[in-house]
């Protein structure tokens, strides 16, 4: 070390001007490489790693479609549970009558019977009971059209081997065999499917549905039958059910009141016929709500419950079938028909004595014939059919 030289050096303080230089860290200060396509342009530095909108799109969907299987598969599970029940309780000797579908219900016409008892217990008693309403549906998805053929219960036939009388002791004589082969005969239409509706328990299905909407053509106030009122002082006060005119919210136990009234003391022209009307009605509607959204959707919850009040040879595909025409037949395309003839009296019984009329209503039912209201002057039990919401005079 020179003279003089200090070991050390001196740094004098002070502002500097402008920014303070930092020191340099190599490697981290370079400027990061330009990325150059084939023809020598720079392009721009691709962005960090982010998780794109068609992305979570596919994610969703996929997410929506394992829902929706799964959905489905519960549902079919606990509708076809409850179809199984129902399959047992139909005996055997009805499932003999039918005659075989010849295809899909979603493609080929079909004829179903629907009889109401008020008791069904696995039909061990359904014998003791007459029918107390009789209806064919009879489905034609090729022109998307579906038929309602109400029968009524008091008109006199053919019973075979029991000779002529009302069609409904049919059931009583030999349950839902003689019922169909009783049908089938005086129509002369092959009975494909058939299903025996415990109108006791009806109501049950009704409310858990949440009820039906029914159309009402006039204000009825029926006689007195089912009384609402626990107490006898109550129902002695008590005039009938009463329905105002116009679409109506009805439970259970109101749908099945109102297709089972016979007679409406507002309007003397009530009769077992036009009570045929409105258990067509209750029955659009209730068929309506069954294949609706609201009910696929709880159909996992209620669909062992929906088939309690029946017996039937219908099998869970064939009901979704089922489900499938009602839901592609337009309000247009719907008739509503019924058998008719003339009263009678017959040994002391009341009965409705067929006319040829009916068996045109028959072709009209199958799409053979034109549909054709009633023809004038042919009274209160006047046979014929008329289209959607169109109503009977």
């Amino acid at each position: 070390m020179a003279a003089g030289d200090k070991p050390y050096r001196v740094y004098k303080g002070g502002r500097a001007r402008g920014k303070v230089p930092l020191p340099s860290r190599p490697g981290l200060d370079e400027a990061p490489p330009q990325r150059t396509g084939g023809d020598g342009r720079e392009r721009a530095p691709r962005p960090g790693r982010q998780i794109g909108w068609k992305r979570v799109l596919l994610f969703t969907a996929g997410a929506l479609l394992i829902l929706f299987v799964a959905w489905g598969a519960a549902s079919y599970l606990a509708l076809r549970s409850g179809v199984a029940a129902a399959n047992r309780r139909l005996p055997r000797s009805a499932k003999a009558e039918l005659v075989k579908q010849g295809g899909l219900l979603l493609t080929h016409p079909t004829t179903i019977l629907l009889l109401g008892t008020d008791h069904n217990d696995t039909l061990a008693r359904a014998a003791d009971h007459h029918s107390d309403s009789i209806m064919l549906v009879h489905t034609d998805p090729g022109r998307h059209r579906i038929a309602y053929l109400s029968i009524p219960r008091d008109l006199r036939v053919e019973i075979p081997g029991y000779g002529n009388g009302k069609i409904n002791s049919a059931m009583q004589l030999g349950g839902p065999a003689l019922a169909l082969k009783t049908v089938s005969q005086f129509t002369g239409l092959p009975i494909n499917h058939v299903a025996v509706v415990d109108l006791a328990s009806f109501k049950d299905l009704i409310d858990t549905l949440g009820g039906v909407t029914v159309n009402v053509p006039e204000r009825i106030l029926s006689n007195r039958f089912d009384c609402p009122f626990k107490t006898i002082a109550r129902c002695d006060q008590w005039r009938g059910w009463a329905f105002a005119k116009g679409p109506q919210h009805m439970t259970g136990q109101r749908a099945v009141v109102y297709s089972r009234i016979r007679e409406n003391q507002l309007n003397p022209a009530d009769s077992d016929i036009t009570r045929g009307g409105r258990q067509q009605a209750v029955l659009q509607a209730v068929a309506g709500k069954l294949a609706s959204v609201g009910t696929a959707v709880r159909l996992p919850f209620i669909g062992g419950d929906l088939l309690k009040p029946l017996a039937t040879d219908l099998s869970a595909g064939q009901f979704l079938q089922l489900g499938w025409v009602k839901f592609r037949a337009p309000s247009g395309q719907v008739l509503h028909c019924r058998l008719g003839g003339s009263a009678s009296s017959i040994g002391g019984e009341s009965v409705i004595v067929s006319t040829e009329e009916n068996f045109a209503v028959v072709r009209m039912v199958t799409g053979d014939s034109a549909p054709q209201p009633p023809p004038p002057g042919s009274g209160l039990y006047g046979p014929g059919c008329v289209i959607g919401s169109q109503t009977f005079k």
